[in-house]
């Protein structure tokens, strides 16, 4: 069985992640199960706890992250080209998209009870996202990457007092659709260039652009409701040339993944992206942000082994054929 590593940020959630841990903690014991704990103090310290554990030595690990989508964010950009290592996610956070994407417990005590019936059978092999800003800055990402007004958005997010406090009143959600109608009255939109395989393409009074690699971002939106994490493409959502009243009413749809029938929401499907704007924009990756444009992003597939209750594409074909085999 592979050694298991947990990486904790106890700040994730308002502090809350501690209380989290201490009753995972206490469950592990109880089953004795042997685990090395680690926390990350301040911002980054994931990721290089990450990579410290990846590089000790070339023996397979499960690599367990708890917090929020920003700390399996970090975990992932830690791992990087390092194989033998299985990841899996313990929701601590307030948005806990990964969880919602990978069917993962909300609960920590079911994730973790998950997780442990998971790591007796082969991880799903999942695609990853690999973005450069400019000509060295290298990220990760394994959920979405969007530039425009929803980065604007998750930067104010993640730097709000209002935030903690919503979350304490077990309202995170509506931190979103707070500094959504902040900005929906004074964000300037631009005109977005994108290169989809080869394709060009310009988009005027662009909202926002968002690359997705499973359905879920900002706190439980559908933003991409058909993106698989293992099919080999990425989702491209670009919503432009709309209004701003009638950019709320899209937002609300988003929830429920209806914003797709908004002629003024293009979807396309696509291996490598370069995105530019007329205006600099904001760039958050998984929630987090990273800079701004120009960027390019390349799929890396099947790139990460993850613990998911997900049905991954080649499950549900395989399924599919076996079934029709029968017919």
């Amino acid at each position: 069985m592979k050694p298991i590593y947990f990486i904790i940020n106890p700040k994730a959630g308002n502090g809350n992640c501690l209380e989290v841990w201490k009753k995972i903690e206490s469950k592990l014991k109880d089953d004795q199960i042997h685990f090395l704990a680690f926390f990350s103090e301040y911002p980054s310290h994931a990721q290089y706890l990450a990579k410290q554990i990846a590089e000790k030595n070339q023996q397979e690990k499960l690599m367990i992250a708890l917090g929020g989508d920003g700390t399996i964010h970090e975990v992932l950009n830690g791992i990087a080209h390092h194989e033998k290592i299985t990841l899996g996610f313990i929701p601590g956070g307030s948005g806990n998209d990964f969880s919602r994407g990978f069917q993962i417990p909300t609960d920590p005590e079911e994730a973790l009870q998950a997780i442990l019936s998971l790591r007796k059978r082969p991880g799903k092999q999942i695609d990853i996202g690999n973005v450069m800003l400019g000509e060295r800055e290298e990220h990760l990402f394994i959920n979405n990457i969007g530039a425009g007004f929803d980065a604007i958005i998750s930067y104010q997010v993640n730097r709000s007092r209002i935030k903690k406090l919503l979350n304490k009143l077990s309202l995170g959600r509506l931190v979103y659709v707070y500094f959504l109608l902040k900005n929906v009255f004074t964000y300037k939109t631009t005109t977005f260039d994108l290169s989809i395989d080869g394709e060009k393409h310009i988009f005027e009074q662009t909202w926002f652009v968002t690359v997705s690699n499973q359905p879920f971002y900002g706190g439980g939106m559908k933003i991409a409701p058909a993106a698989e994490p293992d099919d080999g493409l990425f989702d491209i959502t670009i919503v432009h040339q709309l209004s701003r009243l009638k950019l709320l009413f899209v937002f609300i749809s988003v929830f429920w993944g209806r914003h797709i029938h908004f002629k003024e929401v293009k979807i396309f499907k696509g291996k490598n992206i370069t995105i530019q704007s007329t205006n600099t924009q904001y760039v958050h990756a998984d929630g987090e942000h990273i800079g701004y444009t120009p960027l390019s992003i390349h799929l890396q597939a099947k790139a990460f082994e993850v613990l998911s209750r997900s049905r991954g594409k080649e499950e549900v074909d395989l399924k599919e054929r076996d079934s029709n085999e029968f017919c």
